[in-house]
């Protein structure tokens, strides 16, 4: 854990004088202290309120996730433990709630909750829609699953939060890979269309993929992606983009682009547009399920 460090212990053993924590150091919590030079960041915070509980909390929810390799996590988000203190340091969220050593590793010397548990409070106290992105997020790069929840569902069935969990849980899609792209499927998803498949492949003439479409409805050839602003800031993806846009047409796509500053209202009467268009040419459009 390095810089981070208890200053009374720091003092006790000798090696820094109080004169030198206030002058060198800065407070990160109640005795908690990192070099004043230091960068903050999400993991220095997880050291430092891990190193506030006495090392007996365990780290969860969105800082968890992070360790877990998860990409979407603010570096501002305040560190989630499980840990019974009913005045935690801003910055530091503290949950007296169950759990079991089997829900707990270690990582780097600081205890931390599985993949399992994370997703567990992430589903749990966060609201629905950022609760989706970051599950979005720890399931892109993990792995996880909803089946790998249940059990934690089924030991804790009266634990604050399960109904909403378990609507996180349906809506999650590891095809998402950015937090705005799982803003659009949510939205189309409110707007009563079909639950879109992620990451369609699109096949060239050489039977390779040339294209993995954000989302869309591969029995309707209808597609809708977010573009970042890379695909216009970067000349040659922007090139491709024309390039690639061509090519979707000419097998028969509707594709529907969103970019920053587009309206809810404005994208889902454009993907109205292209179920109509679908309908009059008589395909036939699947309930949702």
């Amino acid at each position: 854990m390095g810089i981070i460090f208890v200053g009374s212990e720091a003092v006790a053993r000798g090696e820094l004088r109080r004169h030198q924590l206030r002058t060198a150091y800065r407070n990160l919590y109640p005795n908690v202290y990192m070099p004043r030079v230091g960068t903050s960041s999400l993991y220095n915070n997880a050291v430092g309120a891990y190193l506030w509980s006495g090392q007996r909390g365990v780290i969860t929810g969105r800082a968890a996730a992070a360790l877990h390799g998860a990409r979407w996590v603010d570096e501002g988000s305040p560190v989630e433990l499980l840990w019974n203190n009913n005045h935690p340091p801003a910055g530091i969220v503290a949950r007296n709630e169950r759990f079991t050593t089997d829900e707990v590793i270690e990582f780097n010397g600081m205890a931390v909750a599985t993949i399992q548990r994370t997703a567990f409070d992430l589903g749990r106290h966060l609201e629905l829609r950022e609760a989706v992105a970051h599950m979005d997020d720890l399931a892109r790069c993990t792995g996880l699953a909803a089946q790998h929840v249940g059990p934690l569902i089924e030991l804790y069935k009266g634990a604050r939060g399960v109904r909403r969990l378990r609507k996180v849980l349906e809506l999650m899609d590891p095809g998402a890979q950015s937090p705005k792209e799982t803003w659009l499927r949510l939205l189309l998803v409110d707007a009563g269309f079909p639950t879109p498949t992620t990451q369609i492949p699109v096949f060239g003439e050489n039977g390779r993929p040339f294209a993995y479409l954000d989302m869309g409805w591969e029995d309707l050839k209808i597609a809708a992606e977010y573009d970042g602003d890379q695909h216009r800031t970067d000349r040659a993806r922007y090139a491709w983009d024309v390039r690639r846009l061509a090519m979707l047409q000419q097998l028969g796509w509707l594709h529907i682009r969103v970019i920053a500053g587009d309206g809810p209202g404005y994208i889902v009467d454009q993907v109205r547009r292209a179920f109509s268009l679908r309908e009059t040419e008589g395909m036939a459009i699947k309930p949702r399920p």
